[in-house]
């Protein structure tokens, strides 16, 4: 009869902000591997083929195959199967106990972020940065603090106001390797499966405190886009999945499971969760109640948007006296429209690099011919001035208001609504 051993490679586990509220910044990898050798004990056994006996169909004691048993005792894996060496690349097939696996398990899957592409001059405001700190070093502190301590911050406010980038500043800047989701992972054809992914990531940023000696924790983006309700928006079972298991994390942070029993495993560290949103008041009320969030409404004053927009604009020559020019020219605008101003004004510079290669009609062709002949003509960037970014922000303004003016869909169903 054939036996199932299962090989275990346990996991290598190894072990800025300034004076001012400018921020300059100039592997271990988890390797767990599951190999199925199968045993013999006789001869004929040993000389059977592969189709006649399939480790998919093999069994221990208990009647259930090994992929049941790696279902139920193994977490958060990408499965890649291959068959014995030489039917298929060597680097899908290994040599284990001196016999060829058939199949071979790799965990792959790296979640979480590290910021080293921000690099730059950037600008953080101080009521942000003193939020989001706080938020976490509470929740690492809430076992010495006689107090209750939420363990969410929703970060809220109006749209394109730098809610997430703050927040990956402040990370880097604390040196913070978070876990971060966004609003489409929070649904799924599959029943219970955002649920399920939402505790994953919350036991690897606890692996990431635990293995590697660093903070963490789990942002989730947009979560209104997700979870909110407008209208007549219907509620799904994976709205109401992704709502409970928050609440639950909320009530039970230290005890985790993503299986349907209790382990000695699921005991975790506490992390701290960050959500971002335009209007929380769409979020079911109980998961955003005081003792569960902690809510902060960030709406950048005048001089936060002009320090913020004057290091967008410091490598362009751009003064401070301009910057705040065309903050005036354009009020009540948010953050992003600052940043979509500045790349309007390279339309034209593009514009001229296309007619260098060949025009639009035969771009692509002579495009990729003179790059496979690195005979590409040079880009030069445009002389930012504040004509040009007042003459964007124009062309952007007027982009608006015809959006918000000339509304077609009406057009469009007015018969079906009479």
């Amino acid at each position: 009869m054939a036996k199932l051993l299962l090989l275990v490679r346990p996991p290598y586990l190894s072990v800025i902000p300034t004076s001012s509220n400018s921020f300059s910044f100039k592997k271990p990898s988890h390797s767990l591997r599951f190999s199925c050798v199968r045993c013999c004990n006789s001869d004929d056994e040993k000389k059977k083929k592969l189709s006649e006996q399939s480790s998919w169909e093999t069994k221990d004691s208990e009647g259930r195959d090994y992929l049941y048993r790696l279902g139920a005792e193994a977490d958060n894996m990408n499965i890649a199967v291959g068959q014995r060496a030489g039917i298929i690349d060597d680097v899908f097939a290994g040599n284990f106990l001196g016999r060829d696996s058939d199949i071979v398990f790799d965990y792959r899957q790296k979640v979480t972020r590290s910021f080293q592409y921000l690099q730059g001059d950037y600008y953080i405001a101080p009521l942000f940065m003193d939020k989001v700190v706080t938020h976490i070093t509470k929740n690492y502190l809430s076992h010495l603090l006689n107090a209750k301590v939420p363990l969410i911050l929703g970060i809220w406010g109006g749209k394109g106001q730098g809610k997430t980038f703050q927040t990956e500043l402040i990370f880097r800047a604390m040196g913070v390797e978070p876990v971060i989701m966004s609003a489409g992972e929070l649904e799924s054809e599959n029943a219970g499966e955002p649920g399920r992914l939402i505790r994953e990531r919350y036991r690897t940023a606890s692996k990431v405190v635990q293995n590697q000696g660093k903070m963490s924790c789990l942002m989730i983006n947009d979560i209104d886009a997700g979870l909110g309700r407008f209208g007549n928006t219907q509620m799904t079972v994976n709205n109401q999945i992704v709502v409970g298991t928050l609440m639950n994390l909320c009530d039970n942070p230290t005890r985790v499971s993503i299986g349907q029993d209790w382990r000695e495993a699921d005991v975790t560290n506490r992390i701290p969760i960050i959500v971002t949103g335009n209007d929380l008041s769409t979020i079911y009320a109980p998961l955003i109640r005081d003792g569960r969030m902690d809510k902060f409404y960030w709406q950048p004053n005048q001089e936060d948007i002009l320090n913020i927009v004057q290091r967008m604009y410091e490598k362009d020559g751009i003064s401070r006296d301009e910057v705040e020019k065309v903050v005036k020219t354009f009020p009540n605008q948010a953050l992003d429209f600052y940043g979509a101003l500045r790349s309007r004004t390279y339309d034209r510079s593009i514009l001229k690099w296309v007619d260098d290669i060949g025009g639009a009609e035969s771009f692509a062709s002579k495009f990729l011919k003179r790059r496979k002949d690195q005979n590409l003509p040079v880009f030069i960037p445009p002389e930012q001035t504040i004509d040009a970014l007042l003459e964007s922000g124009y062309s952007l303004l007027k982009e608006q208001q015809l959006i918000m003016e000339t509304k077609l869909s009406k057009e469009y169903m007015k018969n079906i609504e009479d």
